[in-house]
């Protein structure tokens, strides 16, 4: 059984930082898309930063160089670190791995609130 579980999620002041991380188990590590989205109350779900199947990364433009995403294999543990964080990144934050179009899947989230 595949489980994706997400941690590191929390209150921040603008300006801060915070670790997100998330731990895969029933899967192999590689091969496939895997990232980072976010849904922020009354909007829809948004790409934040994502590994392709290559390696290569790709992040929204909202975040580059202030999110870095990372992972490491013998853990099966994906990050984002997310760096000067602003109010408007406040959402919950979602783990996800593409394997095909019918086969993908989601963590339960963890909730990010950028406020002083």
């Amino acid at each position: 059984q595949v489980q994706l579980v997400e941690s590191g999620g929390g209150l921040v002041q603008p300006g801060g930082s915070l670790r997100l991380s998330c731990a895969a188990s029933g899967i192999i590590f590689s091969g496939y898309n895997m990232g980072w989205f976010r849904q922020a109350p009354g909007k829809q779900r948004e790409l934040v930063a994502v590994f392709t199947s290559g390696g290569s990364t790709n992040y929204a433009d909202s975040v580059k160089g202030r999110f870095t995403i990372s992972r490491d294999s013998a853990k099966k543990t994906m990050y984002l670190q997310m760096g000067s964080l602003k109010p408007e990144d406040t959402a919950v934050y979602y783990c996800h791995f593409y394997i095909t179009s019918t086969r993908s899947y989601w963590g339960q989230g963890t909730q990010v609130t950028v406020s002083s």
